[in-house]
């Protein structure tokens, strides 16, 4: 009992003496500061590699669709809105004559409904029937989709329908043209 007697005591001096810290005091609540962050991605767009149209005859119209075109959204923004567009090349056969040349303005673009979306916001095709087509040009953008609204990430896909009106003086060959979405 001496040996116990003597480290009590012992402790007690060391305490007093400020060599030894006391034991934290326990509190009945207690804050954490946290933090995280959510990091912004871009805005994309995603179109096929190539397409085929199909066939026809001159004084005819080729239609064919292009295949999904899917703008994704992932800025994580407080306005996640944007706008799609197109435009296209010529199209040309051969060594490109006149008669060997579709215009571009003679390619209707329609984009149709959407085929899927994800996020919030408004939705809405710039060509939503075949009765809204519209022709395509080499320079200046035609609307093919838009997002309205919405925050955070979102996407949109779609399908679009080209028609080609084939000239009553073109050639037989196979044409051949670039058509191009954007998105901003």
């Amino acid at each position: 009992m001496r040996i116990t007697r003597t480290l009590l005591v012992g402790s007690a001096a060391l305490l007093a003496a400020g060599l030894i810290a006391a034991p934290a005091a326990a509190a009945p609540t207690g804050d954490t500061d946290v933090t995280f962050e959510i990091l912004a991605g871009t805005l994309d767009i995603t179109v096929p590699a190539t397409a085929d149209l199909g066939t026809g005859s001159p004084d005819s119209a080729i239609e064919g669709q292009l295949g999904a075109v899917t703008v994704t959204d992932d800025r994580a923004s407080d306005d996640a809105s944007w706008t799609a567009t197109v435009t296209s090349t010529d199209f040309t056969t051969g060594t490109g004559t006149a008669s060997e040349t579709i215009l571009a303005s003679e390619i209707d673009y329609w984009s149709g409904a959407a085929t899927a979306t994800t996020g919030n916001g408004t939705f809405t095709p710039g060509q939503a029937n075949a009765g809204a087509a519209a022709p395509l040009d080499t320079t200046t953008p035609l609307t093919a989709f838009t997002h309205a609204g919405g925050t955070g990430n979102n996407s949109a896909s779609w399908n679009p329908t080209l028609v080609v009106n084939v000239p009553l003086d073109n050639v037989a060959g196979v044409y051949t043209g670039t058509v191009t979405h954007s998105v901003a």
